[in-house]
């Protein structure tokens, strides 16, 4: 079982940044990828960007050249830099972790979400 906690969201102005920060704990499945998504009210949540367990990231066009994921894998923790924020970046943002159960199967591991504002 695998516990999710993010931090570093908050109020920030247009064209600023913030740093969002996932730490895992408990017990580690194997991994296939970590991500960023995030949601907003009446909307399906919606990538952001993921990492994999070698390292390939992935990021949705919307954030490409703003946002950037990294891992530290010695201390469980998952980040996202977050530059050049626009208002349209406003939504909760939630850490995943995404294991490999079998050849054929994965489950997500969410964490509880964490609001991000950018106001204009």
């Amino acid at each position: 079982q695998v516990q999710l906690v993010e931090s570093g969201g908050g109020l920030v102005q247009a064209g600023g940044s913030l740093r969002l920060s996932c730490t895992a704990s408990g017990r580690f499945p194997s991994l296939n990828a970590m991500g960023w998504y995030r949601q907003v009210p009446g909307k399906q949540r919606e990538l952001v960007a993921t990492i994999t367990s070698s390292g390939d990231t992935n990021y949705a066009d919307s954030v490409k050249g703003r946002f950037t994921i990294s891992r530290d894998t010695a201390k469980n923790t998952m980040l996202l830099q977050m530059n050049s924020l626009k208002p349209e970046d406003t939504a909760v943002y939630y850490c995943n972790y995404n294991a490999k159960l079998s050849w054929r199967s994965t489950y997500d591991y969410w964490g509880q979400g964490i609001q991000v504002t950018v106001s204009s």
